[in-house]
């Protein structure tokens, strides 16, 4: 049984390819790769998000409220079609994330959603956060695969903290097709080639070396969502360059 739940800030920040050089030099006198990322390597996510009929979740959260919460099935690589998914229920208040998980069989995972909640729990399903999730499902009704969005990916914890964890996502890119997990994880480039994304994720106070490595490189923090800035390119059938400029 897997359960994961998570409760801190994310700060997400552009970086250029130089500018991901210098930073990751510094970062590593300081934080240890992820298993999956020795020698610089990154390794793949893809998401299934799911949404009303409406698109009422993506709406209401590009409205900028205090409180948002989104609902999304994850894998890491492309499974298979008989594999293992992550279901996640991400909430944001005041800025302050909270994300709740739980292992489940992926095609359990695309039933969940779909059938209101209801779903058999299987070994490796977590009760407690099923019922979490579920009580979310049935406040919406039905909700349906909207959109797959995949990009690779660095990620560091630092040493002696895990509450601080720095990824970098790049290669992101999205589908409105074969929303299966197991059908790949191509898509549409969403943002330039060279571009990354960079996320701090802590629950505390950023470190000293970090604050001031990221005043050094003139690193500036953004507001930037991958399922929001997909949603507003779908509906206006145009890339939103100034989110990257």
């Amino acid at each position: 049984m897997a359960i994961e739940v998570f409760n801190r800030y994310e700060n997400k920040y552009f970086l250029t390819e130089d500018l991901l050089d210098r930073i990751l030099s510094e970062i590593e006198e300081h934080m240890v790769p992820d298993k999956f990322n020795r020698g610089r390597k990154t390794y793949s996510i893809s998401n299934i998000y799911f949404d009303t009929p409406d698109d009422y979740l993506i709406r209401a959260s590009l409205a900028k409220p205090k409180y948002k919460e989104k609902l999304r099935l994850r894998a890491y690589g492309v499974p298979d079609k008989d594999g293992t998914a992550f279901l996640e229920m991400k909430k944001k208040f005041n800025g302050l994330v909270n994300k709740r998980r739980t292992s489940i069989p992926l095609q359990e995972g695309y039933l969940f959603a779909e059938n209101g909640g209801m779903s058999p729990l299987s070994e490796e399903m977590n009760p407690q956060v099923t019922r979490e999730i579920a009580c979310m499902v049935r406040r919406y009704g039905t909700l349906a695969p909207k959109v797959m969005i995949a990009y690779d990916r660095l990620a560091y914890f630092e040493k002696g903290n895990p509450d601080l964890r720095i990824s970098f996502d790049t290669n992101i890119r999205s589908r409105r097709y074969d929303l299966k997990l197991e059908e790949g994880n191509d898509g549409i480039l969403l943002i330039p080639e060279g571009i990354w994304l960079m996320e701090i994720k802590t629950a505390s106070a950023v470190p000293l070396w970090l604050s001031s490595l990221l005043t050094r490189e003139d690193v500036y923090k953004v507001s930037f969502s991958k399922y929001g800035y997909e949603y507003r390119c779908h509906v206006t059938n145009r890339k939103e360059e100034s989110y990257y400029a």
